[in-house]
């Protein structure tokens, strides 16, 4: 699609988690420079408020998007669909973009927002809402050059690959106020052992060896969670040698990723936290159980590693493996060690890394006007 005009007001359907957000940021990114003055809202999960504030200078208002029947984020809530997609019509959109998947099951919702042009993508053998404006979908592509490649269809031009995540000073405060005594950031490997579905974590044993293995070249073991994910941090630190600071359920997203950005090293699983690192260009080793490496694996291959054992049935569909989780347990504690210390002897940073720093005065800059 060749603009004649930038939109005004657009809209961006992409209701799903942390790190599924920080992949399109890019393309958010390409979308702000082309539409510098265009009021962008996303229609997002919840949480995702967080998330806009944090990336106002791509993003300036989030509508809920309420659950949607098939769609596993959240619950289904058919009573509270009606009333959304009146607001959303009030809002007149000049373009609404289908960022959140295949299509599937959000082309015919974003049809109905009323905007005036809508774009996204579609499953070849299906319905094409708009052949100007939609692109097949392909399964395996790595998922920041998916959505890129939507931008530049639609001739918003790319500004570059690189995820980013902006720190503020009330970040770096949050982390200083925790009760434990953090070690040196330039001596510290964040060891990140959760996943949201339990078919997508390591085992915590294997997580423990790495931990040792790191501890013994002279870093000492931190381990990053959420408050639900406590029990895992507490079976890592158990069988662990080397003594460790558990801050599972103690941090903020915020001070979780002022952590990041300062750390040696990040060892995780295919999840937020991995995203989390790429944007901060921390070193990182990313194992990948049941997950598709070729559409998740962080773009710049020698900062970031991911290590993944080849099986028939990846991607998983299942919330818990009902085989006996080869693919986790096909990836050796040796293999990872290995990429750690590979990724510990490249330079810390490169140079033109895209780590925003956020004052307190900038994050609290007023939106722009509807």
């Amino acid at each position: 699609m060749r603009r004649r005009t930038a939109p005004r007001r657009i809209a961006i359907l992409r209701a799903l988690q942390l790190g599924d957000m920080l992949c399109v940021v890019p393309a958010l990114r390409a979308l702000r420079t082309a539409a510098p003055d265009a009021h962008i809202t996303l229609l997002g999960l919840p949480w995702a408020a967080a998330f806009v504030q944090r990336f106002d200078a791509y993003l300036d208002h989030h509508m809920v998007l309420p659950g949607v029947q098939g769609m596993p984020e959240q619950a289904a809530a058919d009573d509270a669909l009606p009333a959304f997609m009146a607001a959303v019509r009030e809002q007149r959109f000049d373009l609404a973009l289908q960022l959140h998947g295949s299509g599937i099951l959000t082309n015919p919702l974003i049809m109905a927002l009323g905007a005036r042009h809508v774009a996204g993508f579609y499953i070849p053998g299906h319905d094409c809402p708009d052949a100007t404006r939609f692109l097949p979908w392909v399964e395996q592509e790595h998922e920041v050059l998916r959505a890129l490649r939507l931008m530049q269809f639609l001739g918003f031009e790319a500004q570059g690959e690189a995820l980013e995540f902006p720190l503020t000073d009330a970040d770096y405060a949050a982390l200083q106020r925790l009760d434990d005594v953090l070690p040196a950031p330039d001596m510290t490997a964040c060891i990140h052992p959760g996943a949201r579905l339990p078919s997508r974590r390591w085992p915590p044993q294997r997580f423990a060896e790495v931990a040792d293995a790191l501890a013994q070249d002279g870093l000492q073991i931190v381990l990053t969670g959420t408050a639900q994910e406590a029990p895992l941090t507490h079976a890592v630190k158990s069988a662990m040698r080397a003594p460790a600071i558990d801050l599972a359920g103690k941090t903020g997203l915020g001070a979780f990723a002022a952590l990041i950005a300062g750390a040696r090293i990040v060892v995780c699983n295919d999840t937020g936290a991995s995203h989390v690192a790429a944007a901060l260009a921390t070193p990182s080793v990313v194992i990948c159980c049941g997950a598709d490496p070729q559409r998740w694996a962080p773009l710049d291959h020698r900062r970031h590693r991911m290590v993944f054992h080849d099986i028939f049935c990846r991607p998983c569909m299942h919330v818990d493996c009902p085989i006996g989780h080869p693919c986790a347990l096909g990836v050796s504690v040796e293999t990872v060690v290995r990429q750690a210390q590979e990724v510990l002897l490249e330079k810390p940073r490169a140079e033109g890394s895209m780590v925003p720093v956020k004052t307190m005065a900038a994050a609290g800059t007023a939106r722009r006007a509807p």
